[in-house]
């Protein structure tokens, strides 16, 4: 399928050609590309997560009736073995869900943050404003709901490199242990 580029551009420059133009280009591109992967991975996540529900309802449900039955120890007790290693299992595939629904909140917020940045730099009457760029970094903070987010947040409105923040142990230990169980 082929678009008809308008305007000027990068590939047909003219005199009313822009850099800021461009740069809203490949803001919007990355927009546009974090919102269809979290869209193609919100479907299969939540089919995933209802299987794995409907299966931990099911194991439950074996073993109460494994328990009320009249077999000897001998012949139940390998199969409540095996029903506590599917819930193991199971548990563990809850736990990586819940760190892809804390990548999918991430991503949005780079979402919301390029889409916020490309009106900014798009609008010559705000782009050379310093208050509209600290109105735009207030705004991108108030949408993080993780402690990591605003810890980076942080750190970057510091001046520190991106090497330097990933390098932050804390930072990183604190993100991976913050699971709740469901």
């Amino acid at each position: 399928m082929e678009y008809q580029i308008t305007g000027s551009n990068s590939q047909h420059p003219d005199l009313d050609w822009s850099q800021v133009r461009e740069t809203i280009r490949m803001m919007n591109l990355a927009v546009a590309q974090i919102e269809m992967s979290m869209r193609e991975g919100e479907d299969s996540v939540g089919t995933l997560t209802t299987a794995f529900t409907q299966m931990m309802d099911k194991v439950s449900l074996i073993e109460q009736q494994i328990k009320l039955s009249e077999q000897s120890d001998d012949a139940i007790t390998p199969i409540l073995e095996q029903c506590d290693a599917i819930s193991t299992e199971m548990q563990h595939a809850i736990i990586a869900f819940q760190f892809y629904d804390k990548l999918t909140q991430r991503l949005t917020h780079v979402s919301q943050t390029l889409g916020c940045l490309s009106d900014l730099v798009g609008d010559s009457h705000r782009l050379y404003d310093p208050k509209q760029w600290a109105m735009l970094q207030d705004l991108i903070k108030s949408k993080y709901s993780m402690p990591v987010e605003h810890v980076m947040f942080d750190m970057v409105m510091r001046g520190m490199t991106i090497e330097e923040i990933l390098a932050t142990s804390p930072l990183i230990d604190s993100n991976k242990n913050n699971i709740e169980l469901f």
